[in-house]
Formats: C-alpha cells, sequence, structure tokens
C-alpha cells in the first residue's frame, strides 16, 4: 500500500467527470460563521417544502379574506357602494398585508404553513427577523403570490440555491430548514494494525475545517458509489497529509478513520481536562473575597 496521500492505482480522480461522483459540503451555501466566528451547518428549505408552506399560508388567508367579505356581505347590508368598496380593499390588505406580517413577527419567522413543513425564515446571517423583514416580505408578496398566483415566487425560487423568492432578496432573508433528523451517534474504531502508530500519531495541527470535512465523509461514505468514495477518499487523505505525522502505509480511507478517531480522543481528552479544571477552581470562584464579611 502506498502512502495515504497518493493517488491508488485505477482509482478515478475526483472532478475528471466519473458517474456517482460527489462532494463533502464545505461551505457555501449551508455554512454560516457568526460573529464570534463560530460555524454553523445549517440547510436551508427545499424548494418543494417552501412552495407546500406558500400554498398553505395562501390557502389560510384566502379563507379569512373570504370569510370577512361573506360577514360582511351577510351584515353590511345598508352600507353605501362607496363603504362597501372601502371596507373590501381594507379586508383584502388585512389579508395580504397585515395578517402574514402579524403572524411572522408573533411566531417569530413562522407561519401556519412553515410550521407545517418544518421551517423559519431568518435573516442572511442567521439572526432573527423583526418587523421591516416580515412587512417587506409581506407587501411584495402580493405581487409576486396573489396577483401572479405565485408565477414570480416560483420562478425566483427556481433560480436562487436557497430557495429565496423576491421578498426575500429584498429583505435580506431566507427560510431555514429546522425539521431535521437528529444526527446518529457514529462507531469509528481504529484498526487493530495501526494501534502502534496511534501511539505517536500527531494530529494536532489537521485545521478543523478539514477535520469536518473529514468527519463527514466517513460519515457519508457508505451512502456514496463506490468511485465517488474512493475519489474523495484520495482527496481528503492528500490534503490531510502535510498535517499529519508520521503517515501510516494504508490506502486512503483508512487513513481518513484512523485520523478522524484521533482527532475524536484528543478532542475528548481536552475538554474532560477543561472540565476538571473548572472543577477545581470551583470552590475559589464561589468564595468570597478573603477577609470580606459573611453577611
Amino acid at each position: 500500500m502506498g502512502q495515504p496521500g497518493a493517488p491508488q492505482p485505477g482509482a478515478p480522480q475526483p472532478g475528471a467527470g466519473q458517474p456517482g461522483a460527489a462532494q463533502v459540503p464545505t461551505g457555501g451555501e449551508r455554512e454560516l460563521v457568526t460573529g464570534e466566528a463560530v460555524t454553523l451547518d445549517v440547510k436551508p428549505t427545499s424548494y418543494i417544502l417552501r412552495a407546500a408552506g406558500t400554498m398553505i399560508d395562501w390557502l389560510f388567508s384566502m379563507l379569512v379574506m373570504l370569510g370577512c367579505i361573506l360577514l360582511l356581505v351577510a351584515t353590511g347590508g345598508g352600507l353605501d357602494a362607496a363603504l362597501a368598496r372601502a371596507l373590501v380593499v381594507l379586508i383584502l390588505v388585512f389579508g395580504m398585508v397585515v395578517l402574514p406580517t402579524a403572524m411572522e413577527l408573533l411566531t417569530h419567522g413562522r407561519s401556519l404553513g412553515r410550521l407545517a413543513v418544518g421551517a423559519r425564515i431568518v435573516r442572511d446571517d442567521g439572526g432573527a427577523t423583526g418587523f421591516r423583514h416580515a412587512f417587506i416580505r409581506a407587501l411584495v408578496g402580493v405581487l409576486e403570490i396573489y396577483m401572479t398566483f405565485g408565477g414570480i415566487a416560483a420562478l425566483a425560487g427556481l433560480l436562487n440555491t436557497r430557495s429565496k423568492r423576491l421578498g426575500d432578496l429584498l429583505a435580506g432573508t431566507y427560510s431555514q430548514l429546522e425539521r431535521v433528523p437528529h444526527p446518529q451517534p457514529l462507531a469509528l474504531y481504529l484498526p487493530p494494525h495501526l494501534y502502534g502508530w496511534a501511539q505517536t500519531a500527531d494530529v494536532g495541527r489537521l485545521p478543523d475545517r478539514l477535520s469536518r470535512r473529514i468527519a463527514q465523509f466517513v460519515r457519508q461514505a457508505p451512502q456514496l458509489t463506490m468511485a465517488a468514495r474512493i475519489g474523495l477518499s484520495t482527496e481528503l487523505a492528500r490534503e490531510a497529509a502535510p498535517f499529519v505525522s508520521p503517515l501510516p502505509q494504508v490506502d486512503a480511507e483508512s487513513f481518513l478513520v484512523a485520523v478522524a478517531v484521533l482527532r475524536r480522543q484528543r478532542d475528548a481528552v481536552g475538554l474532560a481536562l477543561e472540565a476538571e479544571r473548572l472543577q477545581r477552581l470551583e470552590p475559589v470562584l464561589d468564595a468570597l473575597p478573603h477577609g470580606f464579611p459573611d453577611r
């Protein structure tokens, strides 16, 4: 076996256009860096789910407006034509603008349709939306959802990687999927023939971003095709090789599994030591200063 960073004989190279090739997400639309430089892995709501949620909200608004108009017809027989038209306009404004804005504010970015599909409207930086965002989305929604029967919203969503509609583009928001499956714990074990190598191996210089990509590949490897699995493992092993010393003489995927196991053990030891230090400092932090009267 050659070094893990070296291409294996006959292994397809990533990016060569082989069938079944896939890329491990390294950022882009799913990675969000907060102001504290913490990277979050978020998932935008898919186009189909957004369309389903919008249809539910549209149907709810239409039922509310229809109910108000029927109530007006039943109780407003003595009104003149001008006042009746003004009340109808107010009902339309309430159902198309006021109701969506109020619901989004009261539910913190959710609505009846988004609650059904498990989504929430957030700012582009991941923060909660406010009145300005909700009002802009509702106001633009009159044109792109009600006046064009969703045609403009559907077209804008197809042309955007986050399935944003025109109101989201103007307000600086997008729909974030919150109803995601809980990650299952990944059972990783160090191959027996690498026990000796693990005693002296150093993986501390491995960048955090690359470490996350390796962990994600190891988790998704069973679902990949063989061609994609070989290509991605070869590429990731080549990137990780300069940060690992010494290099074991194993195939690329075994090398990545070993690196992921050692990195997890290293992080677990660091967290345990930090918890132990905090536990030792707890009596000092909770105690009163020397000579301070206990009243």
